[in-house]
């Protein structure tokens, strides 16, 4: 039988973790709705099943998608550890990215068949969310043809990204999302090329706002628009 919808999303703020765990826990729970979506079809009594977003800060660590580019780091192992940084390859899409603190990591764990069977319509949700949210501050955010996230000055001899994006799905179940630079330190970008892609910036709301949003107040943002483009309902746990 087919799952009851439900456009519940829990949201939880895990605060500063390092990215190894979080991950651990996204798979985890995105293993578990999978088996309950198995248990559904043959229950008398299907369970909905559950959505999650997570927001986080992960300490400086580096992360190559599925489909990245070793080259595309620029400093070795021993000294990326020299300096404090993490590095994983992980299952996401996407090629390589910074996470540090000052960057709002949100991860949503959505059972697509509680809203759209659709990846593409995923993706660009997840951007309109970020591109509404930077209108609340005045900058207008765009997407750049073919390259998936949110940029600013796209057709500009300085076109930046803001916000980048890598996620993974299984059975419609989504995992990974989406990193938006608030007050991140930019100069760790400087050990990768961003996301594979040469010859374009990246930068934050520090680097383009005279008065910055403080980062409750950007998750505040974030989590309205994404509340209202999913059609969800967000609900502490």
């Amino acid at each position: 039988m087919t799952s009851p919808q439900n456009k519940t999303v829990t949201l939880i703020d895990l605060g500063q973790q390092r990215y190894a765990p979080v991950w651990a826990m996204q798979e985890e729970q995105l293993q578990a709705i999978v088996a309950q979506k198995r248990a559904n079809r043959t229950a008398a009594a299907p369970q909905p099943t559950p959505n999650y977003l997570y927001w986080v800060e992960h300490p400086p660590v580096i992360t190559l998608g599925k489909s990245g580019d070793k080259n595309n780091l620029l400093l070795n192992r021993e000294k990326l550890a020299q300096k404090g940084i993490d590095f994983v390859v992980t299952n996401r899409g996407g090629d390589i990215t910074f996470h540090g603190p000052g960057q709002l990591v949100g991860y949503p764990i959505l059972d697509l068949d509680n809203f759209f069977t659709d990846i593409h319509r995923y993706l660009r949700l997840l951007e309109e969310t970020i591109i509404l949210t930077l209108a609340d501050f005045g900058l207008k955010g765009e997407r750049s043809p073919g390259e998936t996230g949110v940029w600013l000055g796209v057709g500009t001899p300085f076109p930046r990204k803001i916000c980048a994006m890598g996620v993974k799905a299984s059975r419609w179940v989504t995992m990974h999302g989406f990193a938006f630079n608030v007050t991140t330190d930019m100069s760790y970008f400087d050990y990768i090329v961003p996301c594979g892609i040469q010859g374009k910036a990246v930068t934050s709301l520090a680097q383009e706002l005279e008065t910055v949003p403080s980062m409750d107040v950007v998750k505040a943002r974030v989590a309205a628009h994404f509340q209202q483009l999913f059609s969800a309902e967000l609900v502490s746990p």
